[in-house]
């Protein structure tokens, strides 16, 4: 099996109950990084036994592996309906770390899209580190520096399709949700981008900065791009509120 066919394997045990998945997982070392969970496979059993009457539920949308890692994009029946990414790291054919970024499943955005659909259809292997350039060069210059020159380079004006629940398609649809939050006191920050990883038209970042009501609550975006040609024509996003150290599970730290 490849690593992206564990993984997948492992959260469908979810429906199954079939417990082999679970030695994909290196029993010695796993570390984690959802800060609601202890460190280690103990921490994830614990998980597992304090799941609701029917149990938890996933289903992998979007799948995707990228060296060492794997990037699942899923819609999880998790006391209650969440989306979600998990990001899995390998040594030697096991899991031995995992991050992930969660949140409540929300109604269609003002373009009738949801946090799930669009394609899912993986192309352009061999473009994966171009890809991957081209968002980087979007986090860095737009995300991190404020740099709007050449945002329609990178984005296609005319192709951009939005999944974030707030945000319509378009140039227009960012730029009208980047006028609410100036308007209403609020903040979208990125103060640093952690992972870049992808494969073919896909691409993951994995990001911390400040969210919401100035001076912002301290949150994860995971935001996830699809692109053709060059330039970006799809997004995808959860953001998740950090916790105070206070109420970490583990010492691991999100990201």
């Amino acid at each position: 099996m490849t690593n992206k066919e564990k993984v997948i394997a492992l959260l469908n045990s979810f429906n199954t109950g079939d417990k082999t998945p679970i030695s994909y997982i290196n029993p010695e070392k796993y570390i984690q990084h959802n800060l609601a969970v202890g460190d280690g496979l103990a921490g994830f059993g614990e998980v597992i036994k304090n799941a609701p009457p029917g149990g938890f539920k996933a289903n992998v949308v979007r799948a995707l592996e990228d060296g060492d890692f794997v990037i699942t994009h899923t819609e999880y029946d998790f006391f209650g309906p969440k989306a979600a990414f998990d990001v899995f790291r390998f040594e030697d054919g096991l899991i031995v770390e995992h991050w992930d970024n969660m949140g409540e499943v929300t109604p269609p955005n003002p373009s009738g899209r949801t946090q799930f659909d669009g394609t899912t259809i993986l192309t352009d292997k061999d473009k994966t580190d171009a890809n991957k350039k081209v968002v980087e060069t979007l986090m860095n210059e737009v995300f991190l520096e404020g740099k709007m020159d050449n945002l329609a380079t990178l984005i296609n004006p005319t192709t951009y399709i939005q999944h974030n629940s707030a945000v319509a398609d378009g140039l227009d649809g960012l730029g009208a949700a980047l006028k609410y939050f100036a308007e209403n006191n609020m903040v979208m920050v990125y103060d640093k981008v952690h992972k870049i990883l992808g494969e073919g038209n896909f691409v993951l970042t994995m990001s911390e900065g400040k969210f919401g009501k100035a001076p912002g609550d301290h949150v994860a975006y995971y935001d996830l791009f699809r692109l053709e040609n060059g330039q970006i024509v799809e997004h995808w996003d959860v953001i998740e509120p950090i916790p105070a150290k206070a109420a970490w599970k583990n010492e691991n730290g999100k990201f």
